[in-house]
């Protein structure tokens, strides 16, 4: 088999070069970048990794999560080496690489979970930083436990979703979808000081979700406040509350409205359109952030890979932020 031409800049190894081999053709990893096996094999390593999470155990409502990575993967295809909102080339700036997916039990929530912390921690041990792409939002628990213990101290956290997810438990389990942040708030993993949702909307169980939400910390902007403030005041308004703290965003697919991310497990009206939650990661530029996920993405539930494409996008504007802040480290 020839080999596969691939463009290199900056002494980094890219995506597949799209001029000369189409795009729709050949492996589908993220964005058409080399795999990290491959890297590794011919002697380099990777600045940032990008792993999928297949895991959709914890959901509460539509399955499919499990078949988030590959789809997004698969939406990524079109991406370009360089980011015109940002000004940046991020994977020439950095060596980034897709890690390919974790093994997790999908019959033991527990064991998932552990798995999860175990591989995150082992993907940064040479201290690269990490993208995970989901799955359900369970895995935002084991990924904040890594991540906190990279930091060495409690992480700030932005987390943008269309939900709190900071109930205690679902039919007696403590670990689902709906509870990673009371979990990690519970065990002293979040700076209690620098968190906030973004997006949140839609009905609640009572107002005791609010009252339980605000005493582990948390701001809330909801998708009304960002309609009526817009964009730039809602990022000013984030920066200033995160500051220079070691970050970690997590962001559900769901923070957009199903018009924009149909796909999606638990969807809510009234959301974010894609441009202005793009234009919001884009804000974040110059933060500390220690990693990210994108989760909740269900390509059973998706038309025309509108969900896929939006996670993809989103998921680029991370990786431009990470690539920024390593570049300038």
């Amino acid at each position: 088999m020839r080999e596969i031409p691939r463009i290199i800049d900056n002494g980094n190894i890219g995506p597949v070069n799209s001029t000369l081999v189409p795009r729709y053709s050949g492996e589908s990893t993220f964005a058409l970048l080399p795999r990290l096996r491959d890297l590794e094999t011919a002697g380099h390593s990777a600045d940032i990794k990008i792993i999928g999470a297949p895991f959709d155990t914890g959901v509460s409502y539509r399955p499919g999560a499990r078949f988030g990575p590959a789809h997004v993967r698969q939406a990524s295809r079109l991406l370009r080496p360089y980011n015109p909102a940002t000004g940046t080339s991020p994977f020439a700036q950095v060596q980034v690489a897709d890690a390919g997916d974790m093994a997790l039990n999908p019959f033991n929530i527990e064991e998932a979970i552990a798995t999860v912390e175990l591989d995150a921690l082992e993907l940064t041990a040479d201290g690269a930083s990490l993208l995970t792409i989901g799955g359900d939002h369970t895995i935002a628990l084991p990924l904040l436990r890594a991540a906190s213990q990279r930091a060495g101290q409690p992480v700030a956290l932005l987390h943008f979703d269309a939900h709190l997810d900071t109930w205690d438990s679902y039919f007696g389990a403590d670990y689902t979808h709906g509870t990673p942040f009371r979990r990690a708030a519970e065990e002293g993993l979040l700076d209690a000081s620098a968190l906030c949702h973004v997006g949140t909307r839609g009905p609640l169980y009572s107002k005791n979700d609010l009252d339980d939400d605000a005493r582990f910390g948390f701001g809330i902007i909801t998708s009304a406040d960002l309609y009526y403030r817009g964009v730039e005041a809602v990022v000013t308004i984030l920066r200033e509350r995160i500051g220079d703290k070691p970050v970690y965003i997590s962001l559900d697919i769901d923070v957009l409205d199903p018009a924009h991310a149909p796909g999606t497990g638990t969807p809510e009206a009234g959301g974010l359109t894609s441009r202005e939650l793009l234009e919001m990661l884009r804000g974040l530029r110059g933060l500390n952030i220690l990693g990210a996920d994108v989760v909740e993405v269900l390509p059973s539930y998706d038309h025309a890979e509108l969900t896929g494409i939006a996670a993809a996008h989103a998921c680029y504007d991370l990786l431009s932020l990470l690539a920024d802040l390593r570049a300038a480290n």
